[in-house]
């Protein structure tokens, strides 16, 4: 059974950082794109980043650019987001999600909800003083 766990969320002042993890279950993330989203209350979910299958390219929403940092580790079948600089308007359910390559190859990966078929159940972040 194909499972995305998320874990790593917490309450954290602002400007502090925090690791998100994403781990994999029931299958090997080598053949998939990842995405991080975040839904705040009363919002819809947004695309934070996202991590082609080889690692090569990377995309990043512009309100997170040069804070936030996606990295995967297909070893231990988990991908990280690293946030740093983490501000009140942070706060959020965080999601991991994961497609399998196709066409697109190994350098593409998409910010788009839709483009993602499985989904971890998320893990909360509240940065608040």
């Amino acid at each position: 059974q194909l499972q995305l766990v998320e874990s790593g969320g917490g309450v954290v002042q602002p400007g502090g950082s925090l690791r998100l993890a994403c781990a994999a279950s029931g299958f090997t993330l080598d053949y998939y794109r990842i995405g991080w989203f975040r839904q705040a209350p009363g919002k819809e979910r947004e695309g934070v980043s996202c991590i082609s299958s080889s690692g090569i390219s990377t995309n990043y929403a512009d309100s997170v650019k040069g804070r936030f940092t996606i990295s995967r580790d297909n070893a231990k079948n988990t991908v990280f987001l690293q946030m740093n600089s983490l501000k009140p308007e942070d706060t959020a359910v965080y999601y991991c999600a994961a497609v399998r390559l196709d066409y697109r190859g190994t350098r593409y990966c998409s910010l788009n909800v839709d483009a993602y078929d499985y989904w971890g159940r998320g893990t909360q972040v509240t940065v608040s003083s």
